[in-house]
């Protein structure tokens, strides 16, 4: 299965959610699904998950959390994320909203609060917290915006997601913090970010940024760690993974060549024909 890229994806007509944009971006989704749903994808912005019926479970790497009516969940951007959709016992439906949280909107949010962001030294894990009796309606009272997107006034729209950030911060401290974080990440481990994320449509400066470094200081760290370029180990890494599943999954050469975030399939057999010296389609023949 294709890993769909949010909020792009959302703005260029690959996924049926209902999309509120701002600056020419997505900034708000809706999402209202009658039966189980699965997919994949990258995270291009940092994004605020509020589930409004029903569950979805959601797999990041070697973490994976169940986020129920009335809870959310924030992730942060340049992280491929797996979900899995569940309807409610009352009306079958799975109900959530999206908020793509930039760096800029995040920035006029601290600003205009005059929030002090401390020096973080360690990594807070990411949980899911319960919203609150506001922040429920606040969603719930979205839902005509959706209706008829092109009216709505951008400065309006602004105001809208400022609004939210104001009640995510009062209902829950955890979701706060977390965002606080999102401005300055913490240096993590090397080995678990790249293991974590080589199979997504990961650049090296998304590497860097999960990472909590400079794309020089990732580069310099990675060379100690690994003894090469990143870019070599990525590469080889994930040739070794497609001839692995070619061999033993009933995958096809499209879903392996997405499933570990090539650009596409011709692109995918040319390297990998490069690499081992025959087809990927040779490989699942076998």
């Amino acid at each position: 299965m294709k890993t769909l890229k949010f909020p792009t994806a959302l703005v260029t007509g690959d996924c049926t959610t209902s999309s509120l944009t701002l600056d020419g971006g997505s900034i708000i989704d809706q999402c209202i699904v009658t039966a189980g749903e699965r997919g994949t994808f990258f995270l291009e912005q940092h994004l605020l998950y509020v589930v409004l019926g029903g569950e979805v479970t959601l797999t990041c790497g070697r973490q994976q959390w169940t986020v129920r009516k009335n809870e959310m969940i924030l992730l942060r951007k340049s992280q491929a994320v797996t979900y899995e959709k569940r309807g409610g016992e009352d009306n079958g439906l799975f109900e959530s909203q999206l908020f793509a949280i930039n760096d800029e909107l995040l920035v006029d949010f601290l600003t205009s609060q005059n929030v002090q962001v401390p020096t973080m030294t360690e990594e807070l894990g990411t949980q899911i917290s319960p919203m609150s009796d506001k922040l429920v309606a606040y969603c719930w009272g979205l839902s005509p915006y959706f209706n008829d997107p092109s009216q709505i006034n951008p400065g309006l729209l602004r105001l809208k997601v400022m609004e939210m950030l104001y009640l995510v911060m009062d209902c829950s401290k955890n979701i706060f913090r977390q965002m606080l974080q999102l401005r300055q990440p913490v240096k993590t481990d090397i080995r678990r970010v790249v293991e974590d994320n080589y199979t997504s449509p990961v650049s090296i400066e998304d590497l860097a940024y999960l990472s909590g470094r400079s794309l020089s200081s990732f580069k310099r760290d990675f060379q100690q760690v690994y003894g090469c370029a990143p870019a070599s180990w990525i590469r080889e890494r994930r040739l070794s993974k497609a001839k692995e599943m070619l061999s033993v999954a009933a995958m096809s050469v499209a879903d392996v060549c997405y499933s570990l975030g090539f650009e596409n399939p011709t692109h995918f057999s040319r390297i990998f024909k490069q690499r081992f010296g025959f087809a990927p389609s040779r490989a699942a023949a076998n």
